[in-house]
């Protein structure tokens, strides 16, 4: 519990400083937007600075070993922004479980799913050109919706999750970024035999920008507190420009402890309708 005190503490000294940002980015026609890589796994509610009008859909696809069975995951997403900074998303996952052949009596495979609809906001209150760094804060619902094989008009829905969460970002001017993403997150559930959940993520990020494009490499380092546990899957990933509206990208899976998940891949394409990029 003391890592949500900390986490409202620097929120509340960060925020603090809004109006400061304000003063240093200007009074321009159009606020100012520095260039950032977002991360592919753990993707953003919209860019950094986000300007009013900008839009995007993205489907995800991914595969996932979780040893005794293996779990494939569709998400389809829209992100918008409806004035300057501020960034809004919906988003729908849906989960399938297939046998690999070692499914055995401790660890069954999961009904499938669709697992939540997600409502998200982020609000970049730091735009800073002199250190070429951006700052965000924001906040993540989830309803978590009952296994296909359970549900019922009682029970659409199993619980809540809610997910605040702080982002700084920073373009070395070099061809290199780098993004942390951290946060505290709390499932709330709906009914008795459920048990209420915490966890604390921090999703730290390097990514190499190929100049004069928007094509990157780099690396995800997703890591999760839990408790006494600590678990971080290392994500190494690559952004390909097919067109001026349309991204591709490709992520590989690493655990570092398996034991409960092995090798994934993740594919994420988007489309930004209306893109023109500058």
């Amino acid at each position: 519990m003391h890592l949500k005190n900390i986490f409202v503490t620097v929120i509340v000294f960060l925020v603090s400083f809004s109006a400061y940002a304000q003063e240093e980015t200007g009074n321009n026609d159009e606020p100012l937007k520095i260039d950032h890589a977002e991360p592919l796994f753990i993707d953003l509610i919209r860019d950094l600075g986000a300007r009013k009008g900008e839009k995007e859909w993205n489907l995800g696809l991914g595969m996932f070993d979780r040893l005794n069975y293996d779990k494939y995951e569709a998400l389809v997403e829209y992100e918008w922004a409806p004035k300057d900074r501020l960034g809004l998303e919906i988003e729908v996952p849906v989960s399938i479980y297939t046998s690999n052949g070692l499914e055995g009596n401790i660890r069954r495979r999961p009904s499938n799913r669709v697992e939540s609809i997600k409502t998200a906001f982020q609000w970049t209150f730091l735009v800073s050109e002199k250190m070429n760094t951006s700052m965000a804060i924001g906040g993540i619902n989830e309803f978590v919706f009952t296994a296909l094989d359970s549900i019922s008009t009682n029970s659409i829905f199993e619980g809540d999750v809610i997910n605040p969460f702080l982002i700084s970002a920073t373009n070395w001017r070099n061809g290199w970024h780098t993004l942390i993403y951290t946060g505290p997150k709390w499932f709330v559930p709906f009914n008795n035999e459920l048990e209420s959940e915490f966890e604390y993520e921090i999703n730290s990020n390097v990514h190499y920008m190929i100049p004069n494009t928007r094509n990157f490499i780099g690396v995800e380092f997703n890591k999760v507190v839990d408790g006494q546990n600590f678990e971080m899957v290392i994500r190494p990933q690559m952004r390909l420009s097919l067109s001026d509206k349309l991204l591709m990208g490709i992520v590989g899976g690493i655990p570092v402890n398996r034991d409960r998940e092995r090798l994934s891949t993740f594919i994420r394409l988007i489309y930004e309708p209306g893109h023109k990029h500058e």
